[in-house]
């Protein structure tokens, strides 16, 4: 099982999309659980979204924020992808792409700190 917490839904439509994502995975007995962190992050070029984190499996995690996307027609952060490469520093990077529905916006790269337990923040973003 994994987890991530790189995942974001646009801001007014959190608490929405994470309670349809989860009644979603039940119905098709998917192993996925999702939960507001209460924490926001805000891009220059695509707005402010609610992080969000889940438990579970990655495919079904990564079908259900599309859906919801294509749901609710809000845009959303599909966070968890990292460099192939392994580079020792004290900041760790994940990366993410926005989506609404089938689209994609643009690319956002998460940056937080190793030593500390401190949240994600933004460090670059590019439209597409």
């Amino acid at each position: 099982m994994a987890d991530a917490e790189s995942f974001g839904i646009e801001k007014g439509y959190g608490r929405q999309a994470v309670d349809w994502m989860n009644e979603e995975a039940k119905k098709m007995e998917w192993k996925f659980e999702a939960k507001l962190y209460d924490y926001e992050i805000t891009s220059k070029s695509f707005g402010t979204f609610e992080m969000f984190s889940w438990m579970g499996d990655s495919k079904a995690a990564r079908d259900l924020v599309i859906k919801a996307s294509k749901r609710f027609k809000i845009k959303v952060i599909e966070g968890g992808y990292k460099t192939r490469r392994l580079i020792v520093k004290v900041a760790r990077h994940e990366y993410g792409m926005v989506r609404k529905g089938d689209r994609l916006l643009g690319q956002i790269e998460f940056t937080s700190s190793r030593l500390t337990n401190s949240k994600w923040t933004i460090s670059k973003e590019e439209r597409k």
